[in-house]
């Protein structure tokens, strides 16, 4: 119906469950903002959080669930700079918004699509990838020869870190919940892998690296890790967190142990970063890392893509997060 759309949505907080789709006006963009008709969506532990009631949306962004978006440009709203044109295929990092049909992206926050990259594929970068070059480049600084330990380094975010590790020249190491999570990320340029559920990876990442430890550590996980990570985080390091799996609750001396290796505690959130924030790492992220998606070059990166449900089938694909069984990105497909 015109002016109308179909989204994912849910009355009141809860589990998957509590997920339908529903027909809600269709967005119309305002100054500087483009309408995209989406074609595939994926799924962000921020679209869990928000779904239980625990992560409510940035002031002004939609309070329809979804953090990124791929398809095509189908109108243009008023004080367009003339980058984008209707028929134009994008993927969008969103603060909100991207489980539905259509939704209203700043300029800034497009992305064009590679031309033999399919949207189930683009669906998996904007909020992932842009997350991890972020946590790099913008939060840590990485440098060429530094080490990265990486939390879940199956994940999105994960599987993203390790290419971009190997791109910027750093050692990319992981912690996963199993071994055929660990054997995926070395796949993708891991120099080793942990077993969280088995293995103490405090002690073995320093044994990887001669009692060095990691210079960088990229943690969604927070509490149940951070002995650990003091363990084997480098004199200097920089330990960023930018996810709490794990509860934010820590009992322990955790200052002195960090004092005593001068080491820092970054927090990172991208959901909610300015517009001109957002821009400017959509900018950086084009230029930098977006031609290696095409292959050809010495290092080619790929979204990983874990599975893809069809819309209607949301509630399923957020029991697939919930249970951790994932491996890299879970994809809807929209109908158009």
């Amino acid at each position: 119906m015109e002016g109308k759309m179909l989204a994912a949505f849910f009355d009141s907080p809860g589990g998957p469950e509590n997920l339908y789709i529903k027909e809600v006006p269709r967005p119309i963009p305002k100054d500087g903002e483009v309408l995209v008709q989406v074609h595939a969506s994926a799924l962000n532990r921020a679209d869990l959080l928000q779904r239980r009631g625990m992560y409510a949306p940035p002031p002004g962004a939609s309070q329809i669930l979804g953090l990124e978006a791929a398809g095509t440009v189908v109108a243009l709203g008023p004080g367009d700079d003339g980058r984008w044109k209707v028929g134009d295929r994008v993927m969008a990092l969103i603060g909100g918004g991207g489980n539905a049909q259509y939704v209203a992206v700043p300029e800034g926050q497009l992305i064009q699509i590679p031309h033999d990259m399919s949207d189930t594929d683009a669906a998996a970068i904007p909020e992932a990838w842009l997350t991890a070059f972020q946590l790099l480049h913008f939060v840590a600084k990485v440098q060429k020869g530094e080490t990265v330990l990486i939390h879940a380094g199956a994940s999105g975010v994960g599987t993203a870190a390790i290419q971009l590790c190997r791109l910027a020249g750093a050692v990319p190491m992981v912690t996963a919940g199993s071994s055929e999570k660990i054997e995926v990320a070395k796949n993708l340029g891991a120099e080793t892998g942990f077993n969280y559920k088995t293995e103490d990876f405090g002690k073995k990442c320093l044994e990887a690296t001669n009692n060095v430890g990691a210079d960088i550590i990229l943690d969604c996980v927070g509490a149940t890790h951070w002995e650990k990570n003091l363990q084997c985080l480098n004199t200097d390091g920089r330990w960023v967190v930018y996810g709490l799996m794990g509860s934010g609750q820590i009992n322990g001396d955790l200052l002195t142990k960090l004092l005593w290796k001068r080491g820092s505690i970054i927090g990172s959130l991208l959901r909610s970063r300015s517009s001109k924030y957002k821009a400017e790492l959509v900018k950086a992220f084009t230029e930098q890392a977006l031609p290696h998606f095409t292959p050809g070059g010495p290092i080619h990166l790929r979204p990983i893509v874990d599975s893809v449900y069809p819309l209607k089938k949301i509630p399923d694909a957020h029991q697939r997060m919930e249970d951790n069984k994932n491996t890299g990105k879970i994809v809807l497909q929209i109908p158009v």
